[in-house]
């Protein structure tokens, strides 16, 4: 049955082809001219969406099927377009965003106006701007340091706007912001307010996508299946219990406990499972299951969607990356904000863009019957931090460097602009992710550049 889900879905992709390649230039001929390298859209796997994650997309995006597929593929070109501009703009880049209901489009900012033509070569947009990305960060990591007690709860959102090429803070009001600006000591010219009443929180109570109970007692979302070494387990939020927790699965059987957890700070935990429970490379999505090949971080503006144990399946966009959000028990930092909904008992559950994992379900505002905002902690620093490999549909990862050798290594997790070296050659990275085996440096131009 899994195989005629994959051959269906390939058979649609090669249809949109002529989309993709339409909205960035130039491409066909880069293909045609070496056809034995893998596109962008290959490379992460977007032929094996699944029938379940495009029926989401249509449903909440208001798209057909073949632009569902033809998003999800501009989408993998455009990640590996701006990680290739990142790399060559420097200290100059100010980040990086699609547009477009078919995603299609993508702008890079850039404060230097001589670095346009760079930009267009690549056929996207460039627009220049006052503040590099590098100093939006840096103002967003002192304002998050004096984000404190009152403070931090007046104003309870921040987060890096590339679009806006500012930090956004979301207030109760203008003076709880203009404090917190002075108390900083920011320079006001790279902050813009807003006024919100949203009050964001955890999201307790309640595969990927499994309810499981802590203690018997509360209940959270299974994120994505792991493993480390010959353990396995799965990953989800650190709000939702603490090293010692047990948990029961959906069924209410003996599963597991949490062996390592971080909230407030980070989001993140994992939980390490008796033999009775097998880690699997799949998230939850209603009647079916949504294949996970690997954890290469979607762009702003990139569709991504969501499955919890409370309100199942839903769609939205990335709407920042590096979000700070203020809860009553303290502040995340480096989460990723977007306009999915969710509720109660969905917290730890899965984010996916195609068949890219992108992080567990922290908190937000709102609810799936009106709409709301939604964080998710990302899933390649939890990976890294706790030393785990992400369960995928193209198997684990062998130990030590990848052949030829080099430096590069299978289930390392890799940072835009991290270098390794690989058959004698210098690469760089160009979205960041968990490397596994077939994404070695020289056959996926998508992740890695030669320098």
């Amino acid at each position: 049955m899994l195989h005629r889900h994959v051959r269906a879905t390939c058979a649609a992709f090669v249809a949109v082809g002529a989309l993709v390649l339409a909205g960035f230039p130039g491409s066909a001929a880069a293909e045609s001219a070496a056809p034995a390298v893998p596109s962008a859209a290959e490379t992460l796997g977007v032929d094996k969406a699944s029938p379940e994650l495009l029926r989401a997309m249509q449903r909440d995006f208001g798209v057909t099927r073949g632009q569902a597929l033809a998003r999800l593929s501009n989408e993998a070109k455009a990640g590996a377009v701006a990680g290739a501009l990142r790399n060559a703009l420097g200290k100059d880049f100010a980040g990086a965003w699609v547009h477009g209901k078919d995603s299609a489009a993508l702008t890079v900012a850039t404060v230097d106006a001589s670095d346009v033509a760079a930009i267009e070569r690549k056929g996207a947009r460039a627009l220049v701007v006052q503040h590099t990305l590098h100093q939006l960060d840096s103002a967003l990591a002192k304002l998050d340091r004096a984000a404190a007690g009152a403070t931090g709860e007046a104003v309870p959102v921040r987060y890096v706007d590339v679009r806006t090429n500012a930090v956004t803070l979301e207030a109760t009001g203008t003076d709880a912001a203009k404090k917190l600006v002075s108390a900083a000591g920011v320079d006001s010219s790279l902050v813009r307010t807003t006024l919100s009443a949203e009050q964001p929180r955890p999201l307790y109570d309640i595969r990927g996508g499994d309810a499981y109970y802590m203690n018997n007692s509360g209940r959270c979302s299974v994120g994505f299946a792991i493993t480390r070494g010959t353990q396995q387990g799965f990953a989800t939020a650190g709000h939702c219990g603490r090293p010692g927790t047990s948990t029961t699965g959906f069924n209410r059987v003996a599963q597991g406990s949490f062996q390592a957890s971080t909230f407030p700070g980070r989001d993140m935990a994992w939980v390490a499972t008796n033999s009775n429970w097998t880690a699997t490379p799949y998230v939850k999505s209603g009647s079916g299951n949504v294949q996970v090949t690997g954890s290469t971080q979607a762009a702003v503006g990139a569709s991504v969607c969501r499955s919890g144990s409370t309100t199942g399946w839903h769609c939205g966009t990335i709407q920042q990356h590096n979000t700070s959000v203020t809860y009553p028990e303290g502040t995340i930092s480096g989460v990723t904000r977007t306009s999915v909904c969710a509720e109660p008992g969905d917290s730890g559950g899965s984010y996916i863009s195609g068949s890219q994992a992108q992080g567990v379900t922290s908190g937000g505002s709102g609810n799936c019957r009106t709409g709301g905002t939604t964080y998710h902690q990302p899933i390649n620093p939890l990976l890294q931090s706790y030393g785990l490999t992400l369960k995928t549909t193209s198997g684990d990862p062998g130990p030590g460097p990848g052949e030829p050798g080099g430096t590069w290594s299978a289930g390392t997790v890799y940072a835009a602009g991290a270098q390794v070296t690989y058959g004698g050659a210098t690469y760089r990275c160009l979205q960041a992710h968990q490397a596994q085996p077939g994404w070695e440096p020289s056959n996926t131009p998508a992740l890695w550049q030669r320098v």
